[in-house]
């Protein structure tokens, strides 16, 4: 599986690396506009990514606009249904608001809120059939 960890705190950006890199290859991005630069590349290089977990709070751009430019280059692409990336947000933010946006507007698979510890990150892509039971 190749993941995508989008989080400009470098601890938590640490800590979702390390307990997701025994379920694949791990790739980092600090900010909004780094990532989609990295999802481009990855969509130019015919080598998408499976997994993104997308933090909402950060510089320069937030998770709600990434995840929405990320569900228009899948659209633009031709990449619909169970064929787009799964897109985790990995969020301090637990109000309703926040939560329904993420996955009303841009369509997110999963929303866990940190702190995210191993059981609850495995239980999520177990629900997310990105690893088995």
């Amino acid at each position: 599986m190749k993941i995508l960890i989008v989080e400009d705190e470098i601890v938590s950006r640490t800590l979702l690396t390390e307990m997701l890199s025994p379920y694949g290859v791990c790739h980092v991005a600090v900010d909004g506009l780094e990532a989609l630069q990295v999802i481009r590349e990855g969509f130019d290089q015919g080598d998408r990514y499976d997994l993104i977990c997308l933090d909402i709070v950060m510089p320069k751009m937030d998770g709600h606009a990434v995840l929405a430019e990320i569900r228009k280059m899948e659209k633009d692409e031709g990449i619909v249904g169970a064929e787009r990336s799964k897109v985790m947000m990995t969020t301090i933010l637990d109000d309703s608001e926040n939560i329904m946006k993420a996955f009303t507007k841009g369509e997110c698979e999963a929303y866990l809120t940190k702190p995210i510890s191993h059981v609850k990150l495995k239980n999520q892509l177990i629900d997310l059939g990105v690893i088995p039971d």
